[in-house]
């Protein structure tokens, strides 16, 4: 049995015509549905939501998406098209990496239900694609061998992706406000020691700074697990076949 992408739009012909309503296709499902996920959260977004805002039946989706599941992924994937993958080659190659995940973390943030998805649904649309294929490109260009990089890409997109949706209920850990924040500073000393020792460090720094420690954190561990990869037993004999392998095709 043939398996079908979801992300290969189906040749449908609408019956729907005429000056009232507009036909109805993949593409204005989607766009109905992303903006379905924005107003009302992952748990407002339906299948009979859509087709209500389409002025149609539940069962007209079905010439479209398989499925609600089906549907969480296109959606996923439109919004991806927002992450900016532009940047300078003049810059090095870890602020361009940066940048592309602090986008990608802009674009999630943009509303709880966006990040909710994100966090539940594997990401391989063509947009998803494109990220990830930058990723490889910069990881490559730090001199970070194959499968380091794709470990690394997999590393990189959860943490971020969790970040957003961390964030995504309006509830910033690090709000000096926050009930984590206020938890944190009434602990007592004689239960709580190294807590109580360290309170003001662990709320110090924004969001911001802290997202760039820990992607630097995460960086230098990877570059160091390739460095280690590349200098283990055989490394370069594996190396040097798969360059013969490459030139003899």
């Amino acid at each position: 049995m043939t398996v079908r992408n979801p992300f290969d739009a189906p040749d449908v012909t609408s019956r729907r015509g005429g000056r009232v309503k507009p036909p109805l296709s993949r593409d204005a499902i989607v766009t109905e549905a992303l903006e379905e996920l924005t107003r009302d959260g992952l748990a407002g977004l339906s299948l009979r939501k859509v087709a209500a805002a389409l002025d149609t039946g539940p069962a007209s989706l079905y010439a479209y998406v398989d499925n609600l599941q089906e549907l969480q992924a296109l959606v996923l994937d439109r919004a991806l098209a927002s992450v900016d993958l532009r940047s300078s080659r003049r810059a090095g190659w870890r602020d361009r990496l940066v940048k592309v995940l602090a986008s990608y973390l802009e674009v999630l943030c943009r509303s709880s239900g966006l990040a909710q998805l994100a966090f539940g649904t594997v990401a391989v649309g063509p947009n998803a694609l494109r990220i990830i294929e930058a990723l490889l490109g910069l990881l490559e260009e730090a001199g970070i061998d194959r499968a380091s990089a794709a470990f690394a890409v997999d590393l990189l997109i959860l943490y971020v992706t969790a970040i957003a949706a961390e964030h995504s209920d309006g509830g910033d850990p690090g709000n000096p406000e926050g009930s984590a924040a206020r938890a944190i500073r009434g602990v007592a000393e004689h239960a709580y020691p190294r807590i109580h020792a360290a309170r003001e460090d662990l709320l110090a720094g924004t969001g911001g700074e802290r997202f760039a420690w820990a992607i630097n954190v995460l960086l230098t561990g990877i570059l160091e697990t390739s460095r280690m990869r590349s200098k283990a037993p055989g490394s370069r004999t594996r190396a040097k076949a798969s360059r013969r392998k490459r030139r003899s095709k």
